[in-house]
């Protein structure tokens, strides 16, 4: 699943095409992805300006004159495409602009989603009303993360996935924070020190912006709408890696399943 880092990369990639550019015309190919697209988007989007992008979580916003805002997900599998040489069968909804640019929202699983919310409405909407602070935002600071997770007995791995303590974070990326900032993923979330707390917050950065200047990472689907792959995945040092020597210590790089998802890691340097 695309996360963060893809999400970014994607919505700077549109950025260049669509910023300041009227959408001339809306082809919605199909009823729709996870649920329909919203009944009124070729009507709200046609002959609107873009006036700018945003990312929120995983999601990215195309925000317009209208006051509307086209809210998009990924899904598992979900990649824009600028300027296709040709139609693809899961091209589900194509935007042509006045400059003559053709951005597709192209989703073979279909477990995307694309939705209308009003500007002055989004922080209110149901699906960022309960998120937490942005990774890259100043509101993600240590001393945040010790009061959401101030008793929690569950492991900190599974808290910080947890989208209404930080927002965003996904699998990929919580590993290697965890791993950089020296922490065991099955620790009680509630008892990781304010010490380990001030290290791993640096580190979430750190790596997120790592990732996002690589172009996020490809690992089967996800390609950044320019068609270019995402590099991060050559600088894994914990995810994926399982039985390959650490390589800060050598040790064998561990898996166990946590909440239904894998997650990699070393006994000896992860506390």
């Amino acid at each position: 699943m695309p996360e963060l880092p893809e999400v970014e990369t994607t919505v700077r990639g549109l950025a260049h095409c669509l910023e300041g550019q009227t959408i001339a015309r809306v082809r919605v190919m199909r009823e729709g992805l996870r649920r329909p697209f919203p009944a009124d988007l070729a009507q709200a989007l046609t002959g609107a300006r873009v006036t700018h992008l945003t990312r929120r979580a995983k999601y990215g916003l195309v925000h317009t004159d209208r006051g509307r805002v086209m809210v998009f997900h990924l899904g598992m599998s979900g990649r824009w495409r600028i300027d296709p040489a040709e139609a693809d069968r899961h091209d589900h909804l194509v935007l042509e602009t006045g400059a003559g640019r053709a951005l597709a929202l192209n989703d073979p699983r279909r477990f995307g989603s694309v939705d209308l919310v009003d500007e002055a409405g989004l922080a209110a909407w149901p699906a960022f009303a309960a998120l937490g602070p942005e990774p890259l935002g100043p509101e993600l600071s240590a001393a945040h993360l010790a009061r959401a997770l101030a008793g929690r007995s569950a492991a900190i791995k599974l808290m910080l996935l947890d989208q209404r303590v930080v927002a965003g974070l996904g699998n990929i990326y919580v590993c290697e924070a965890l791993f950089r900032a020296g922490i065991a993923p099955t620790r009680a979330a509630g008892k990781v020190d304010r010490a380990a707390l001030e290290r791993l917050v640096p580190e979430i950065r750190a790596v997120l912006d790592e990732a996002i200047a690589a172009g996020g990472s490809t690992l089967r689907d996800f390609a950044q709408p320019d068609g270019e792959l995402g590099y991060f995945s050559k600088a894994f040092e914990v995810y994926g890696r399982e039985g390959q020597p650490c390589t800060r210590c050598a040790n064998p790089i561990g898996r166990i399943v946590q909440g239904g998802r894998s997650t990699w890691s070393c006994a000896r340097c992860q506390r």
